[in-house]
């Protein structure tokens, strides 16, 4: 479950960078040797395991995942595609007042 309040940038695209988000933590955790970080563990070897897991959180996953993005027949910047969309023109102008609803509503 993803916990927004997008109270100040829009609520779609905020929803879509959030799962951007998620999927580029996740991919870096797959990314973590599991042999070598077990290893270092069994040492004792704290620095050793922190450096397993900082290769791969300084790992940048985003071409890989545009690539899986693009291997699913899928936009491989979800972003752009958004915009790209026309959509949230569409639904601001479909709003009574043309107002966004929320808690000062």
């Amino acid at each position: 479950m993803l916990d927004q309040c997008h109270n100040i940038e829009p609520k779609i695209p905020g929803q879509i960078r959030s799962v951007m988000n998620v999927q580029e933590a996740t991919a870096k955790a797959l990314l973590v040797d599991t042999a070598a970080l077990a290893a270092a563990q069994q040492a004792g070897d704290v620095l050793g395991a922190h450096g397993v897991l900082m290769d791969a959180y300084n790992t940048d996953v985003r071409p890989l995942l545009a690539d899986l993005r693009a291997e699913q027949g899928l936009d491989p910047d979800p972003m752009a595609a958004y915009a790209a969309s026309g959509y949230g023109e569409k639904i601001v102008a479909g709003r009574v007042g043309g107002q966004q609803a929320g808690w000062g509503a």
